[in-house]
């Protein structure tokens, strides 16, 4: 009888541990772009690209994901939204993260579709502008590079729009000198097809929170928008010159739990050819 409760209890303590890291323990992805767009001056950029926290706190003042981070030394961070979870009143872990990350390099955020569900974009646009967080809502940022430039665009989740992604997209792209590097930070994995039609060269998404629950060949079971077996959950998908980066995010919503699903963030590497 001891031996059965010594077994029971130790398997209890495994699992907990296995969910704890599952939930808790993050993952870095290394990515690296080639494109024969971008400009040798933009050869080995760093950009970080970090999503879905949901109010998750890692560590006091984000310390835990904050010295992740700063392992990479970034040239940009970039931020695909749901930065909060709607059905959640904390607002504080989200922008302790941000007044951290701009601490470490520039740092640029789109909304995605928690940010319109809970009703918070008036008091997110003043307090993102008071901490320094360039905020792109459906426009193109330049930057620039030992005396390069590509261009940086943002557009806001579908749920705060008012036309559709393509066409909003289409609109955009206007700005962008033909044949010059383009990059594009977007929460919707699923509207692949839109950024290769709009001829964007990389984007950044998340959305997908890895597929949930993740399994050795399959990969991720359901994310939203996407259903059962989704096809975009993470890593870098590529389609005509059109590349689109997935992050698995780092906070849980309605599913609560991660499974074989660590919270991640993404160090991309841009190589010209």
């Amino acid at each position: 009888m001891k031996k059965k409760i010594f077994i029971f209890i130790l398997g209890i303590g495994l699992l907990s541990a296995f969910i704890y890291i599952s939930n808790n323990a993050i993952q870095t992805t290394y990515v690296t772009v080639e494109s024969d767009s971008l400009a040798p001056e933009f050869d080995d950029y760093k950009i970080v690209h970090i999503t879905d926290l949901h109010n998750k706190r890692f560590g006091r003042e984000q310390q835990r994901l904050t010295r992740r981070i700063i392992r990479e030394e970034p040239d940009i961070i970039v931020f695909t939204g749901d930065l909060f979870d709607h059905r959640k009143d904390d607002l504080e872990a989200g922008f302790v993260l941000m007044e951290q990350l701009v601490a470490i390099a520039p740092t640029y955020f789109v909304t995605g579709n928690h940010e319109w569900s809970g009703g918070i974009m008036d008091d997110l646009e003043e307090e993102l502008a008071a901490l320094n967080v360039t905020f792109l809502r459906n426009e193109s940022h330049t930057l620039e590079h030992d005396g390069a430039t590509l261009s940086l665009l943002g557009i806001d989740d579908p749920r705060g729009l008012t036309a559709s992604p393509i066409d909003v997209l289409t609109d955009m792209m206007i700005d962008v000198d033909t044949g010059s590097f383009s990059m594009l930070l977007s929460h919707r994995p699923e509207l692949m097809d839109d950024y290769v039609d709009a001829e964007v060269n990389l984007v950044f998404t998340g959305h997908a929170h890895g597929g949930q629950f993740r399994l050795p060949f399959i990969g991720g079971l359901v994310a939203p928008n996407q259903g059962l077996f989704p096809a975009y959950t993470s890593g870098i998908h590529e389609e005509a010159d059109t590349s689109m980066i997935v992050s698995r995010g780092l906070g849980n919503s309605i599913i609560p739990l991660r499974l074989f699903n660590r919270p991640e963030i993404v160090s991309v590497t841009l190589r010209s050819k």
